[in-house]
C-alpha cells in the first residue's frame, strides 16, 4: 500500500453497506494527516424482522408441482440504497466544489454496488479505490494501513 498517495485537500471515503467516514487529508501526500469531516450511518433491521415469516411457495399450472420463493434480502436491499445515496452525495460534494479528488475504501461487495452508482463526474474524481473493509477501525488505524 505503500505506493498510494493521498495529496492534501484529497478525501479518503472508509465504508461499507451501513456507515461511511468522510475523511480529508489535511497533511501532504508523504505524511497524510487524516481528519474526520462526517460519519454518515444508518441502522438497518435484520430480514427477518423486516419481512414475511417464512417464504411463499408458488404451485406449478401443469401438474401437482410446487416451489419456494425466495424471501426478499431487505438487508441487503438497505444495503445498495445506503451506498447510492452516499454516492449522490459525493457526487454532490464534487459538483459544489467541496473536493477534487478522493479515495474510495470500501469491502469488495460494496465497492461493486458504489461502481454502479458512480455518476461520469464522481467516477472522474475517483483516483483510487481499495477493496479492504477498514470502517471499524479508528481513524488512526486507517491512516497506518493507507501510508504502508
Amino acid at each position: 500500500m505503500s505506493d498510494l498517495k493521498i495529496r492534501q485537500g484529497e478525501w479518503v471515503v472508509v465504508c461499507d453497506g451501513a456507515k461511511a467516514l468522510l475523511l480529508e487529508n489535511e497533511g501532504d501526500a508523504k505524511f497524510p494527516n487524516l481528519r474526520c469531516r462526517e460519519v454518515v450511518e444508518e441502522k438497518h433491521a435484520s430480514t427477518h424482522e423486516q419481512g414475511a415469516d417464512r417464504p411463499g411457495r408458488a404451485h406449478s399450472s401443469v401438474g401437482n408441482g410446487r416451489s419456494s420463493v425466495a424471501q426478499t434480502d431487505w438487508h441487503d436491499q438497505d444495503e445498495r440504497t445506503f451506498l447510492k445515496e452516499l454516492a449522490e452525495r459525493l457526487d454532490k460534494a464534487v459538483l459544489a466544489g467541496d473536493v477534487k479528488s478522493m479515495v474510495i475504501v470500501a469491502p469488495p461487495r460494496a465497492l461493486g454496488v458504489l461502481r454502479q452508482t458512480y455518476s461520469p463526474r464522481l467516477r472522474e474524481a475517483v483516483v483510487n479505490e481499495l477493496d479492504k473493509d477498514m470502517v471499524k477501525l479508528p481513524v488512526y488505524e486507517i491512516e497506518k494501513h493507507l501510508a504502508g
